[in-house]
């Protein structure tokens, strides 16, 4: 009979399991109870009294009291019951002299009286310890450790070993003896260093970190998947403790790790795994990519943690325990740190974590210091400008619009004026759909033809055929998730910017709104249309705007009338009024910038608008463009210009101003802010000529083709440069910001240099040639008389 083992059952062995714990609790619970400390207490005790005896001195003993009569009697009588005879003649007089003497032994003996009775007032330290009643040492009680127990057929065996108990007081010494050592070392002076060689060493120090870090990110960034532990080493080089080079060596650690996090993330989100799919088996290959995907994204968090804690201990004016870094070079690190979030913001906005870096970067840009405004003002317009869907804008607008309602609208304009670079526009929808779609290269019929017979190209066919069917699918897809995606960014800002209007019309951020609403005017629901009009036009009545604030107001109004607004009937005659009102506050000076926003309202208020504009209101705004045109910049005049060549070209009988002889009734009224009443059929547009007479070239040519009537063929007409171009887009070509004259000044040419040269080299020979002959004939030797002689003939 073979003897087969038994396999256990897994009852038993869930049993056994059980056992283990039991064993492990009872582990922790001996640890617990350790008699370890009692035997630390006692030595401790000795300790402290063998160093007091040592410090202190003993008191001499007392002396010996004189014996009564009666006590040297009884002395005697018990000398004499001795048995002397036993004991040697040298032994007994040893043992008389060592009583006479008064020693720790016989000081109780040979005094009268009993030590308790009296208190003893110079009682030492080392006669209270040796009062002490003695305790034997006894070694600490030994702690058992609990192993698993052995089966047997009677049963479950249990099974402990005592654990070895460690020679505490030795311990002690040597970490005392160590600490001594420590105090001494401490003690020695440090050797005092140069300036020279504080930097060389400063230098060393930093080269040494630079190699560390450029190492690290380098093996990072060429195996990502097996060296991402690495991840975790550099990031704990942020807390650098050193403080000759700590702040730099935070700040191009925070740099490093920001370039490599943006070259090893994922184009997707990394989401976190279910339980089910932690408990399934997977392939070394899925499970590798799990614990690099687990581990970026854990060492991600942890980074931005670190930045977010560095910008909070900068703005809280905090410093560490460690106080390596001062205040003044937090601000430093605050900046690199706000920095690296905004390029973070740009970079990875389908990453993890993205709306906590909008969290981050939108309260910063309404912050104090300029330069971190600006920075996050940049990120988030980069950020709008590259967003082709629209969740990262989304994202970004809520955290504004939560932004400015918590702050009770008491926030900068520039935050509000981010709105103006969002891509929702209806002409950029078609174009941004074809962006995302999917670009599939199918092959050619050459291709075909060249490569697969006749069944597979037929294949081939039928294939593509149901490939073209699903990217249109995909493309409508991602349209209506845009659109979507859009229609619920702009009711957030139509939100933000109504409540403005309703309780903060004396905020400093009405230009901003204003403004806002004359670009997304023509996207606004018609509902809102009527109430927003009256609103508009009481702002403007109050009379509490600027000049600008009331162009912006004038643009969003008919940017409202004219789209969707001309099925609603209001009567925009108060605006026209405004307009014309305020033309003349425009100048050369800090106000020719605001002639594009003229430009635009009058190209909204005339083009698109020319079936409900009387004549009367053309001839009026024809008449003070021209005048304006001679009070700005040349590139202005030239935009002006072009809005007076579209109002002739557009309304009829405009030609009246151009003839002298033409009579009308009234006189023309300049003075007088009403364009429909100011007679202005009865003048004549005399600026054209004073134009035509302008140091600019293309100011010239647009003063004689108007003067000619505008027409669009023959001599007088414009070159197809200026006449294809709108009145805005040629004040941006002609503007001189970048300090250039457009089109450029001809330089002199050196040929004319050189015959100024050679004329003025001419000039002085024939001087010096006159010269020598008048002294020659009259003969004048003396110098003085040579100077009067020059005088007289300078004076005559």
């Amino acid at each position: 009979r073979k003897n087969t083992k038994r396999v256990p059952s897994f009852r038993k062995l869930l049993r056994t399991s059980k056992i283990k714990l039991d064993n492990k609790l009872k582990n922790k619970q001996y640890k617990q109870q350790s008699a370890t400390k009692k035997y630390r207490k006692e030595q401790k005790k000795l300790r402290e009294a063998v160093r007091d005896a040592i410090s202190r001195k003993p008191f001499p003993l007392e002396e010996c009291k004189k014996k009564t009569v009666a006590e040297k009697r009884e002395e005697d009588e018990e000398e004499d019951a001795l048995p002397l005879d036993m004991m040697d003649e040298d032994d007994l007089k040893l043992m008389e002299d060592l009583a006479q003497k008064a020693s720790f032994l016989t000081r109780d003996l040979s005094s009268n009286e009993p030590v308790h009775v009296k208190k003893r007032k110079h009682e030492s330290v080392i006669d209270k310890y040796e009062k002490v009643p003695r305790r034997m040492q006894t070694e600490p009680e030994k702690e058992l450790i609990h192993l698993l127990p052995i089966k047997d057929k009677g049963g479950i065996i249990p099974q402990t070993m005592e654990k070895p108990v460690l020679n505490v007081a030795q311990d002690e010494e040597e970490d005392t003896e160590g600490k001594e050592e420590a105090e001494d070392f401490d003690e020695e002076p440090l050797p005092v260093l140069t300036p020279e060689e504080m930097a060389a060493q400063r230098r060393q120090k930093l080269r040494e970190r630079k190699m560390h870090i450029a190492a690290l990110a380098s093996a990072i960034l060429s195996e990502p998947d097996n060296n991402i532990k690495k991840l975790k080493e550099l990031r704990a080089m942020l807390m650098e403790q050193d403080p000759n080079v700590a702040v730099i060596v935070r700040k191009l650690v925070m740099v490093s790790l920001m370039e490599v996090f943006k070259d090893i993330a994922p184009s997707y989100k990394i989401r976190p795994l279910t339980e089910a799919e932690k408990a399934t088996k997977v392939k070394k290959e899925t499970q590798k990519l799990r614990e690099f995907e687990e581990g970026l994204v854990s060492q991600y968090k942890f980074y931005l943690e670190n930045l977010e804690q560095t910008i909070k201990d900068w703005k809280q004016r905090k410093l560490k325990k460690s106080n390596v870094i001062s205040l003044k070079a937090y601000k430093g690190l605050a900046e690199i740190a706000v920095k690296c979030l905004c390029e973070l913001l740009v970079a990875l906005p389908h990453f993890n974590f993205h709306n906590n870096i909008i969290v981050l970067i939108v309260p910063l840009m309404n912050d104090a210091p300029k330069k971190i405004s600006e920075l996050c003002f940049e990120a988030v317009k980069k950020l709008f400008k590259q967003d082709k869907l629209g969740y990262a804008s989304l994202g970004v607008v809520k955290v504004i619009s939560g932004l400015v309602r918590g702050r009770n609208y008491d926030v900068r304009p520039e935050v509000l004026k981010v709105f103006l670079h969002l891509r929702i526009k209806e002409v950029e929808l078609q174009k941004d759909s074809e962006d995302i779609a999917p670009k599939k290269k199918f092959m050619t019929y050459k291709e075909k033809r060249k490569n697969l017979s006749r069944m597979q190209r037929k294949w081939k066919k039928a294939e593509e055929k149901l490939e073209r069917e699903l990217l249109e699918a995909e493309a409508s897809e991602s349209k209506e998730k845009k659109l979507k995606l859009h229609t619920e960014t702009l009711n957030i800002v139509f939100v933000t910017y109504f409540r403005i209007l309703k309780k903060a019309q004396k905020s400093p951020l009405l230009p901003a709104v204003l403004e806002g609403l004359a670009k997304f005017a023509h996207l606004i629901n018609v509902e809102f249309f009527d109430d927003l009009v009256i609103v508009l036009h009481s702002l403007i009545a109050s009379g509490s705007l600027s000049y600008r604030e009331s162009l912006h107001c004038i643009l969003s109004a008919f940017h409202i009338l004219s789209g969707q607004g001309d099925v609603l009937n209001i009567d925009p005659m108060k605006f026209y009024t405004h307009l014309y009102k305020t033309l003349f506050s425009l100048h050369a000076g800090g106000t020719n910038g605001d002639i594009e926003i003229v430009l635009q309202c009058l190209d909204v208020m005339f083009a698109k608008r020319r079936k409900q504009v009387s004549q009367q209101r053309a001839l009026a705004f024809l008449k003070r463009l021209s005048t304006l045109a001679l009070h700005v910049l040349p590139n202005s005049s030239v935009g002006i210009l072009a809005t007076n060549r579209v109002l002739m070209q557009t309304f009829p009988k405009m030609d009246l101003l151009l003839d002298n002889e033409s009579q009308g009734s009234g006189v023309y009224l300049p003075e007088l802010d009403e364009p429909e009443h100011c007679n202005a059929q009865n003048t004549a547009l005399w600026e054209l000529h004073l134009l035509q007479r302008h140091y600019h070239p293309t100011v010239q040519k647009f003063a004689a083709h108007l003067i000619a009537g505008a027409p669009t063929e023959g001599s007088g007409a414009l070159s197809l440069d200026l006449s294809q171009r709108s009145a805005t887009e040629l004040f941006e070509a002609y503007s001189m910001r970048g300090m250039t004259f457009n089109p450029p000044v001809a330089s002199v040419t050196p040929r004319r240099k050189d015959t100024f040269s050679q004329m003025d080299s001419f000039i002085d020979e024939e001087l010096n040639k006159q010269l020598q002959q008048h002294i020659s004939e009259t003969a004048i030797h003396n110098p003085l008389d040579f100077a009067k002689h020059l005088k007289e003939s300078s004076l005559s």
